[in-house]
């Protein structure tokens, strides 16, 4: 069933051949899906589908799509092998809900492996470097065990670092001096200001690449974001923005060209589609739909991430002709309508990246009006003289609405942002109606509406 080391070179050959293949791969899998999977078997049975018609990517659209409810609601029905073949379970992050759980085969890990290979390589990292994982290699998270993997099969030295604490990180920068940086972008740049208060300077560090996990760094255009700026110049290293999911098992990563996150087509085939599901053209912004090919344990079919992208159909300056997956420009479940205006967080967060004396943030969402979300901007600074109406302005400019923006200090911010049990920063609280009641907020210094 896997595709581990068959087609590595796939991603080079021409478009047409590139279909062929992944068309072939996608038969099998629903064959698979067919034989092995209780759920899906139910599923074809109910509504009368027959998988052995659909020929390749072009028919998807008549098969059903899979939420993550159905993942929460029905895990083990899921599962398409004996308990005594699995050999992981990973937890996805919990960002939007509860941790979902993902069992992983022996041939699962090893395509995990080689996905990261893939990415890593893409992004110039081989035999030699020496890679920091900046990243939660514990409590059952995918992120770091796929990491680790993927460069122990590059040949090339990980430092497994975690996330948990910058004195540590900034430890083993200044004894092992990496030449590459793999974490959140936020904690890279929180990293580099420890580095900087005890003396070191973070561009002498030897870190010529900062691959980037669980934000965006690039804007629409595919552009560095002032985020991904930050990182480049603070650092002094090349900055690559990469999109995955624990059930995804897949990783889409820029090469050095920069022109989006390449989605490894033997591995797994993309859509975007609109909100009814149905497939949008190139280049069109939708919800990111992926039917990850090659997997055993817990094989999924046309999973919607609820986040918010466009793909980018080839080819790309470094020779790979394959579709490429723009930054994430939201999650559809955090989608915001004021006055009129569709707003995503990453926009404010955008924005506010540009202001060097902001220390962490967070967004709140209300709906006292019928047809209009409220949004607050909790804004974390220690600077007296930054203040909250042009913070308000700067926001409005890039979403053409002005939110309330109320400025408390950088500890506050964290102590709300930093959960136990999360791997990255929760910057988006949804007290709308059903979300229900907000808890107390944090005092604020000033605020403006």
């Amino acid at each position: 069933m896997s595709s581990v080391a068959t087609y590595s070179d796939l991603a080079f050959r021409s478009p047409e051949a590139i279909r062929e293949v992944q068309d072939m791969l996608l038969r099998r899998h629903l064959c698979y899906l067919a034989e092995r999977s209780p759920f899906y078997r139910e599923r074809f049975a109910a509504l009368g589908i027959d998988p052995g018609a659909v020929r390749g990517a072009a028919d998807l659209s008549r098969l059903p799509l899979t939420t993550k409810a159905d993942l929460e609601e029905h895990n083990r029905a899921f599962l398409c092998v004996p308990d005594a073949e699995v050999l992981d379970l990973c937890l996805s992050s919990g960002t939007t809900g509860a941790p979902v759980a993902m069992a992983q085969t022996r041939s699962d890990l090893e395509r995990v492996g080689y996905n990261e290979e893939l990415s890593f390589r893409a992004a110039g990292i081989g035999p030699g470097d020496r890679v920091l994982i900046a990243a939660a290699i514990d409590r059952c998270f995918m992120a770091g065990l796929a990491y680790f993997t993927g460069l122990n099969r590059l040949g090339a030295t990980a430092i497994r670092g975690g996330s948990s604490s910058l004195p540590v990180l900034a430890q083993l920068v200044r004894r092992f001096r990496p030449t590459a940086v793999v974490g959140v972008p936020t904690l890279m740049l929180a990293l580099a200001e420890v580095l900087r208060a005890e003396g070191d300077d973070p561009r002498r560090a030897g870190v010529e690449r900062l691959v980037c996990i669980g934000e965006p760094v690039r804007r629409p255009d595919l552009s560095l974001s002032a985020l991904g700026e930050r990182l480049r110049d603070g650092w002094g290293g090349n900055v690559f923005g990469t999109y995955a999911s624990t059930e995804m098992a897949t990783t889409f990563a820029d090469c050095a060209e920069g022109r989006g996150g390449h989605t490894h087509p033997d591995l797994v085939v993309v859509e975007v589609v609109d909100g009814a599901g149905r497939p949008l053209p190139p280049g069109a912004s939708g919800e990111v739909v992926a039917t990850p090919l090659g997997v055993t344990g817990m094989p999924l079919l046309r999973f919607r991430t609820g986040d918010i992208a466009a793909l980018h159909p080839g080819p790309c300056p470094c020779g790979r002709n394959e579709a490429r997956l723009g930054p994430i420009l939201g999650r559809k479940s955090q989608m915001l309508k004021v006055r009129g205006t569709t707003v995503y967080p990453p926009a404010i967060a955008s924005a506010l990246q540009e202001l060097e004396t902001v220390r962490g943030y967070y967004i709140e969402a209300y709906d006292p009006f019928e047809l209009s979300d409220r949004i607050r901007v909790v804004v974390g600074t220690d600077d007296p003289d930054l203040d909250p109406a042009a913070v308000a302005g700067r926001i409005a400019a890039r979403i053409r609405v002005k939110p309330e923006v109320v400025l408390v200090s950088p500890d506050e911010v964290r102590t709300r942002t930093l959960q136990e049990g999360k791997r990255k920063p929760v910057t988006f609280f949804d007290y709308r109606t059903k979300s229900g009641r907000p808890p107390e907020t944090p005092a604020a210094r000033k605020d403006t509406r």
